[in-house]
This record gives C-alpha cells, structure tokens and sequence, in this order.
C-alpha cells in the first residue's frame, strides 16, 4: 500500500478565500481544503490524519492555518482509504516536526489484509466518545 501526497500550507486569507472553492474547518482555526473529484472516504481519512495533529498546529499558528492538498495518488491495487490518513500523518510529522500519534499499518499474515492502529484513537469515526 502506498500513496502520493501533493500538498502545500498556507494562512488563511478571508477575502481571497471565499473564492478558492471548498475548505473544511479541522479544529479551530485549521482548516483542510481537499483536491476537486477526491472520493469521500479519502477526504474523510485525510481529514482524520490532519485532526490527530490539529491542537498543536492550531497553538504554533494563531493566524490559521490552511492545508491544501492538490493531489492524492496511489495505485489501485490494495488501496485502502485509511492510507490516507497515513499519509496526511507523515506529511504534517516531517512539515512541522510534531510527534509521532502512533498511527501504523501491518500486514496480517493470518487474514492476509493490514490492520491499521490509530495510537490513542481506537475507532477514529465513531459517534461514541
């Protein structure tokens, strides 16, 4: 499994953003704007990806913080949309050097599928808190 992600940062300008197309509020003033035609399980796990790190970059970015992905590519054999969020993960560690969530994927040899461990999330989209 593997993906490419093509994505950039940048504060949030208000009056040149309200025509820039759709961006999506994280977590106080960090907001995620997804690439046009993305499936709306990559958006979603992408989005989790980028919440997982989203209080610390929201307190060392008090003027906002935009994170634009342009692209999202990957193989279609494999593919799972929880790469996403792997991949988001790896991006906002390297770009702003944040610790490590303990987000993984391993291989099970014994069911033949990965199994994905999201560090302290242990059911990253339920309604259960």
């Amino acid at each position: 499994m593997a993906a490419d992600l093509t994505v950039g940062h940048r504060t949030p300008d208000a009056d040149a953003d309200a025509d820039d197309g759709f961006s999506m509020q994280i977590h106080r003033n960090v907001w995620l704007a997804h690439p046009a035609g993305i499936n709306w399980r990559d958006a979603a796990w992408l989005s989790f990806g980028l919440s997982a790190h989203s209080s610390d970059l929201s307190s060392a970015h008090p003027g906002g913080l935009l994170v634009e992905v342009a692209a999202l590519a990957f193989p279609l054999v494999h593919f799972r949309s929880e790469v996403s969020a792997l991949a988001m993960d790896g991006w906002v560690r390297t770009e702003f050097d944040l610790p490590d969530r303990g987000f993984r994927a391993a291989f099970d040899s014994g069911t033949g599928t990965y199994r994905f461990h999201w560090g302290g999330y242990s059911d990253p989209f339920s309604d259960e808190t």
